[in-house]
């Protein structure tokens, strides 16, 4: 008993017992032989301490509400006294394990008498919470639970509001401010730039060779390069691959024009898919989610450079407020809240409604993340918009749910008959599985339970894109072009030097283009859909299609005067279509059952 060999086996077993009531999510039923073994492990010593032999195989009873072992045997007062006192300990430590298993939460905040209280209370059994996180998509389950990145519990406090907040996400005035100082910085850089064509002419030899050097770059095709590169990646051509991406890192670069910057992105894609590492790129992409005041500026600064936003939450917070004119409750299930930048303009609108606002209930529903706060996006969304409600006095309920949308049941919702129900999605159905998955899809499955939910209006927001082939060539093509044509926007919207063009494109674009082109199978996250594709799903799961509010069209193509003359903003068989240079790139459209 006394060997080395037994010691290190004996430290060994108890480590990883300490390790796994620290760090790991327990499942209830197989747990409780782990944790007798490790009870065993830590009982012989004291066997041997205490002269006793250890019993060879005794007769135990588990109870799974309590936690309590007992093992029949000797009735020595010291052995059961020594007994006892592990038992306080297992039992402690099961305790303190199931601190560490967080549950679904639901944020609830009623400012109607006067009671101003945020309260937190479970909606799910702590096993169906966690069979949630485990269904959820591209998800490595193994590397989830090993916890390799260790993410801490307890997070930097984020910020819930304040005055940046405030002007991004309440006063159109900032945002037009924003608007005409991009519009100014891009004449005077337009005006800069012809001075200084004007001023190359004319001058010696010097001048000619720069100038020829520059034409030798700029004949250097970078699309071309990238599409060549996936063509070797795609026949396992790894040396000629490995080439490619040295040319087109050489002529890449984050703060160059936009075809520089959108080579960047591309580039460290199909490394990623070329090395073999996308499951770790995804497990990446998961863990780095980006916090609300990065996210908030990034969102500031795109709003301002085009409208692709504005338009999208306008047309459907006016959808909101006409179907809920008169009504005293109006409920929101908003799939895809994320930081629920949409939500404090629509509680200002509400607050100056005549007759007095109505009694808000918003339901907000996103992904779990990965680690020990799984609902921490949704909390923090909850308590921002509570603020929000608070600042405006508008009666006010949220809910948070981070769940895979496929596994919540309209139980889950709490839905009055008595309210307006609105179902808000804008546009992350795209990243619900299709039918490469299932053939009865993700998308098609939620669909239907949107259907059953019976609301008075569903606002469906798409990106419109075709790159959600299951074959690599053809979907990296068209992610290049459709991607090109963002990049091609923000060149021509905000000048190079510009610290929001960063924060654009690696926090809204560069994440995206990483994903569709360094993964496959349920990895692969993005997978949009034509606006034309969407229609067919949506009258297949039983909706009907609303016309457009002529007067939301008016004002939107009154506001686009602000911005680039390239930006289109139109109607096509019942949606409103937004792009550049001709190019759709967003749609919406309203429905009901």
């Amino acid at each position: 008993m006394n060997s080395p060999e037994y010691c290190e086996i004996n430290s060994s077993i108890t480590l990883e017992y300490i390790n796994q009531l620290l760090m790991e999510d327990f499942d209830q039923r197989t747990s409780i032989h782990k944790r007798h073994d490790a009870l065993q492990a830590m009982e012989k010593p004291l066997y041997d301490i205490l002269g006793q032999v250890y019993p060879s195989s005794p007769k135990e009873t588990v109870s799974n509400s309590d936690c309590q072992v007992e093992f029949p045997g000797n009735n020595s007062n010291n052995l059961a006294t020594v007994r006892d006192g592990l038992s306080v300990q297992f039992k402690k430590g099961a305790e303190e394990e199931n601190k560490f298993v967080p549950s679904i939460e639901k944020l609830m905040v009623d400012f109607h008498n006067n009671g101003k209280q945020l309260t937190e209370a479970a909606v799910a059994q702590k096993t169906k919470q966690t069979n949630k996180i485990r269904a959820r998509p591209c998800v490595d389950l193994e590397l989830l639970e090993a916890r390799n990145s260790k993410q801490s519990a307890i997070s930097a406090n984020e910020i819930i509001r304040d005055e940046m907040f405030d002007s991004a996400l309440l006063s159109n005035e900032h945002m037009y401010h924003e608007v005409a100082y991009l519009r100014d910085m891009n004449k005077a850089r337009k005006a800069n730039n012809s001075s200084q064509n004007v001023e190359s002419k004319g001058y010696g030899q010097g001048k000619a060779k720069s100038k020829g050097k520059k034409q030798q770059n700029e004949t250097v095709d970078l699309r071309a390069l990238l599409i060549q590169c996936a063509q070797a990646i795609a026949s396992n051509d790894c040396p000629f691959a490995n080439e490619l991406l040295k040319m087109i890192r050489q002529h890449s670069s984050p703060y160059g024009d936009a075809s520089q910057r959108l080579a960047v992105y591309f580039a460290d894609g199909l490394e990623a898919r070329m090395a073999g590492t996308r499951s770790q790129i995804c497990q990446e992409l998961m863990s780095k989610r980006t916090s609300a005041r990065d996210m908030l500026e990034a969102y500031r600064h795109f709003v301002a450079a085009c409208p692709f936003i504005m338009a999208a939450y306008y047309f459907s917070n006016k959808t909101i407020v006409d179907v809920s004119e008169g009504r005293p409750m109006v409920h929101i299930i908003d799939f895809g809240i994320l930081f629920g930048f949409q939500w404090p303009s629509l509680i200002q609108c509400f607050a100056k409604r005549e007759g007095g606002p109505p009694k808000l209930r918003i339901t907000g529903i996103d992904v779990p993340l990965p680690g020990f706060r799984p609902c921490k996006n949704v909390e923090e969304t909850g308590k921002r918009l509570a603020k929000y409600a608070e600042m405006f006095n508008v009666p006010f309920q949220y809910q948070g749910i981070a769940s895979r949308w496929e596994n919540i049941s309209i139980e889950d919702l709490n839905i009055d008959e008595d309210e307006v129900l609105i179902i808000n999605c804008m546009t992350d159905l795209k990243n619900l599985g299709d039918e490469t998955e299932d053939i009865d899809s993700a998308r098609d499955r939620v669909l239907r339970l949107m259907k059953r939910m019976k609301p008075h209006v569903f606002i469906l927001g798409v990106v419109n894109g075709l790159h959600s082939s299951p074959y690599f060539l053809p979907r990296f093509r068209e992610v290049l072009f459709h991607y090109s044509s963002l990049f091609d926007m923000l060149n021509t919207t905000i000048a190079p030097s510009h610290e929001a063009r960063i924060l654009i494109e690696r926090y809204l674009l560069g994440m995206d283009v990483l994903n569709v082109v360094a993964c496959d199978g349920a990895e692969r996250i993005e997978r949009p859909e034509s606006y034309k594709q969407w229609q067919v799903r949506s009258l297949k799961a039983g909706f009907k299609q609303l016309p457009i509010n002529q007067a939301i069209v008016k004002r939107l193509v009154d506001e686009k005067k602000f911005y680039h003359e390239e930006f289109i903003i139109d109607e096509d068989s019942g949606w409103l279509v937004q792009g550049w240079k001709g190019r759709i790139m967003h749609a919406l459209s309203s429905w009901k059952p």
